[in-house]
């Protein structure tokens, strides 16, 4: 029987080599002029796909699914109820998740067929808080995320990733209610937290602690994302001290301008905000050195960042 591509991953990270994470989808589907309505799924699958086909060619060797947030909730929070979504909203609306969530996952597919060429390329699904990642004051309670997260790590599970990575965690109520739903599929999971300006959790608990109380629930790694490049860096120097397990960070670059993120670069350099993929690559360096062995992009970066991330921590280390 083939090695599966996360068996492949797994033993990097056992023999602490680098793994390299994709860059943001969300802001990428944007950025090529699509609009983020529905993920982009519904109107542009083969726009979603090529995002993820540009990742395996930059180098990937974990691609996530575009399921940031994606969600029942995030359809049922427009209405008053689901009585009102029924008599008001669109037919099927109430299952949009679901089938939106599947198809995510059959696109992650086809551009690791596509796109791979024989490389182990890993699909992670992406679990995201219930409310936005930047209001943990949103948070719901334990047992209401418990469930909900639930559903869609099962989701997940069931239409073909190879490991849960939930993500953006900015409690850390949350982030052991959705690492515990995801541990139920038998899949390995990743754990990561969206970090303040401290590099603590973003609700103001402390990181290190959070990073305690998740490593005993025994995920197969933890990391820091969704913040600027240098808060990201104090997030690793916590890991460093306390992280038994293999740990990363993925940062986010430019600005939020809601509802979206916004940029102004030229698109063959990806200049975002000061950020363009030489000097990530070099902060990223500093991650590397403290002992971050899974690395890749948030909100922001596209695929040349991945590119010059994949040259400057794994094949320049290797030469």
């Amino acid at each position: 029987m083939a090695e599966s591509p996360y068996q492949a991953i797994k033993e990097k990270l056992l023999s602490r080599e680098m793994v390299v994470l994709d860059g943001g989808i969300g802001t990428e589907i944007v950025r090529r002029g699509v609009r983020w309505r529905q993920l982009g799924l519904r109107t542009d699958a083969d726009k979603v796909q090529q995002i993820h086909e540009d990742y395996i060619a930059a180098g990937a060797d974990v691609i996530s699914t575009d399921t940031f947030q994606l969600t029942r909730r995030l359809f049922l929070n427009l209405f008053h109820n689901i009585d009102h979504m029924r008599r008001i909203g669109r037919e099927g609306l109430e299952h949009q998740a679901e089938e939106l969530t599947g198809r995510a996952v059959k696109i992650a597919k086809q551009a690791r067929q596509a796109g791979a060429q024989g490389r182990p390329v890993a699909i992670a699904g992406s679990i995201a808080p219930l409310e936005h990642c930047f209001r943990p004051d949103l948070s719901p309670p334990y047992a209401v995320a418990r469930k909900e997260h639930a559903d869609t790590a099962k989701l997940l599970a069931q239409s073909g990733v190879d490991l849960l990575l939930v993500e953006t965690m900015n409690t850390s109520t949350e982030a052991r209610a959705a690492l515990e739903a995801a541990l139920e599929t038998k899949l390995p999971v990743w754990v990561s937290f969206v970090l303040g300006p401290d590099g603590n959790v973003l609700s103001g608990e402390s990181l290190a602690e959070a990073v305690t109380a998740i490593e005993q629930m025994k995920p197969d790694a933890i990391l820091v994302n969704c913040a600027p490049p240098d808060d990201i860096l104090k997030g690793v120097e916590t890991l460093a001290e306390l992280c038994a397990l293999p740990f990363g960070a993925y940062a986010h670059i430019g600005h939020y301008d809601p509802p979206s993120w916004k940029f102004e670069f030229h698109p063959q350099f990806c200049d975002v905000e000061g950020w363009p993929p030489q000097r990530y690559a070099e902060q990223a360096l500093k991650w590397r050195d403290r002992g971050a062995t899974i690395i890749g992009g948030c909100c922001g970066t596209g695929p040349e960042h991945i590119r010059l991330l994949k040259k400057t921590l794994v094949e320049k280390s290797e030469a």
